[in-house]
């Protein structure tokens, strides 16, 4: 175990790819979805009060992070022009999972089940841009995602023992996040830049377009 102090350095770890995301966003050099977006911050503050409500301690601040960031770059997405709102069903049914997963923690009191019901509906709203940095990788930018398995692993090393809690939503984040950023690497050459073959592929004119 290492100092707890270091959450605040996994965290800064994470929130800087987090803002570079946000800054290329605003510079429409990514294309975020914004219901995914909308979804992931909701999510993650659901588990973020169900730790607050357990007595997680600066853990959560990891949690927290992962919720805030998203809903500023949902709010940055407004500006890039090219940003996508495409709602499904599936959007749909991420966003009903959400606000049950908020539901029972208020209504039971039982934070665990919120935590869980977070991680649900924070992975279907994962599924669409995972599908889309795989199919589409000149959309995303892949060391911001790194960056935030960073921040994890800082997290879980300062943890004394390993909980449903205090780690099991993070978890989920890390894992999710390394599957994103293997994908957005998938035909690029160095950690977030594009390969010319990518980049003329972008140039070209698309009978379907990414979600985000």
């Amino acid at each position: 175990m290492i100092d707890q102090r270091f959450v605040l350095l996994g965290t800064l770890i994470g929130a800087a790819g987090a803002f570079v995301y946000l800054w290329k966003t605003i510079k429409g050099r990514v294309k975020p979805n914004r219901v995914s977006f909308l979804l992931w911050s909701i999510a993650p503050m659901i588990a973020f009060a169900a730790q607050v409500k357990q007595g997680v301690g600066l853990e959560s601040l990891m949690t927290f992070s992962t919720g805030f960031l998203p809903l500023l770059t949902f709010i940055a997405s407004f500006v890039n022009k090219k940003a996508e709102w495409k709602l499904t069903r599936f959007d749909v049914i991420c966003g009903i999972l959400s606000l049950i997963g908020l539901a029972l923690w208020l209504i039971t009191k039982v934070g665990n089940i919120a935590i869980l019901f977070s991680i649900v509906a924070d992975a279907l709203a994962a599924l669409p841009t995972l599908v889309k940095a795989y199919k589409h990788p000149e959309t995303e930018i892949a060391w911001p995602w790194l960056a935030t398995c960073v921040g994890i692993v800082l997290t879980l090393l300062t943890l004394k023992e390993l909980t449903f809690a205090n780690s099991g939503f993070i978890i989920y984040i890390f894992i999710i996040n390394l599957m994103i950023f293997i994908c957005c690497i998938r035909h690029s050459p160095r950690l977030g830049q594009r390969s010319e073959t990518t980049k003329m592929k972008a140039t070209k004119p698309s009978s379907s377009s990414p979600n985000r």
